[in-house]
């Protein structure tokens, strides 16, 4: 906390006696921060300039009278401050005192001044106005320890969904990456086709957990390396609204999100896509940017049944399920991306940190 010595002191009067007898005094009673104005045209400025802790203002005066210049300070002061004007005059009727304090100045001293009074005053304000800026230094160190936590436990609370994402995976394939590589070639795909920054985010960090729901799926079907019976393919199935049971019932946007792509990453657009038949424009958009991303990353690396496919294959796969399996829309924004970057690298990418605003929970 500041001494009130350290106070600065500004002073707005159009009598130079006042003005001379007010410095002298209160620097001799150690305020060593005193300014003066005595054209109440500049007070404005030197109430920017100087930043004080305190003003005493004369309240008849030419150009601005006190009201006026008290008006100009407060549309000038931010929100929630603290600066005590002290008014003044010798004008002692109950009116000018009453509209000088509704006004704004928060004591009121009569001419001519009893010096003591006024240092009495000036100090008492000026302890206020040092508490007040110490309470305010506490509160935004508090908000900001407050902002840390929260952004702290929001990482945490991301990192443990990533961490079960990669643990669903790793009972399917032979590493972690999977479901960051999907993740990342869905959010290109959303950007590219302008979607804001935040949606971009959440979809990134939503989309890891398309396949959550095959943690619920046996291991003899699973991990089966050939093709999957038309019995074990129907149990195969089933992993989409496991993984939403598991996603459904949260309030948070980002869980939200999750369900909705783990229960529609395998909806097709021509309507013959599963569990619900879904068809066109009535699938979400998260789950037909996830079925592109899911599909190119599912055949360029290799699987227990499969071998990965040629990079030239792949794209012409999906190009020729442009209106059945996928979104046409969508296909060709995939088509103009892998012309312009290396998608591949892309995916294994690490996800880019463009965006410091935290997703929520």
């Amino acid at each position: 906390m500041r001494a009130v010595s350290d106070a600065r002191i500004l002073i707005v009067d159009d009598e130079f006696a006042n003005v001379h007898l007010l410095q002298r005094y209160l620097t001799g009673e150690g305020f060593a921060n005193v300014r003066c104005i005595s054209d109440s045209r500049q007070a404005l400025g030197a109430y920017l300039e100087f930043k004080p802790d305190i003003v005493l203002l004369d309240l008849h005066m030419p150009y601005f009278d006190g009201f006026a210049v008290i008006q100009q300070f407060h549309d000038s002061t931010a929100s929630g401050d603290y600066i005590p004007v002290v008014v003044l005059t010798a004008d002692i009727t109950n009116e000018a005192k009453q509209r000088a304090l509704s006004s704004g100045a928060k004591d009121f001293l009569n001419k001519p001044l009893d010096l003591t009074e006024v240092l009495l005053r000036v100090r008492n304000l000026v302890e206020t106005r040092m508490m007040h800026l110490e309470i305010r230094s506490h509160a935004q160190e508090l908000e900001r320890k407050v902002r840390e936590r929260t952004l702290e436990l929001e990482e945490s609370k991301i990192e443990i969904l990533e961490r079960l994402a990669m643990a669903g995976e790793y009972r399917d394939y032979t590493t972690g990456e999977h479901t960051r590589r999907v993740a990342n070639v869905a959010a290109a795909l959303a950007q590219s086709t302008g979607a804001k920054p935040s949606e971009v985010q959440l979809l990134r960090k939503a989309a890891p957990l398309h396949d959550i729901g095959k943690i619920g799926i046996p291991d003899m079907i699973l991990l089966k390396p050939g093709k999957l019976e038309r019995a074990e393919f129907e149990i195969m199935k089933t992993h989409t609204t496991i993984g939403a049971r598991i996603l459904s019932g949260s309030r948070h946007s980002l869980l939200q999100l999750a369900e909705t792509i783990a229960l529609t990453h395998h909806e097709r657009w021509d309507g013959t896509g599963y569990p619900s038949g879904l068809a066109g424009n009535v699938i979400p958009r998260e789950g037909r940017l996830v079925a592109i991303a899911d599909t190119f990353d599912a055949l360029t690396h290799e699987r227990p049944y499969k071998k990965a496919w040629p990079m030239e294959q792949v794209v012409e796969e999906i190009k020729s399920q442009s209106g059945s399996q996928f979104d046409p829309e969508l296909v060709a924004a995939f088509l103009r991306l892998f012309e312009g970057s290396d998608l591949v690298a892309l995916a294994q990418a690490i996800p880019n940190a463009q965006s410091k605003e935290p997703v929520l929970l």
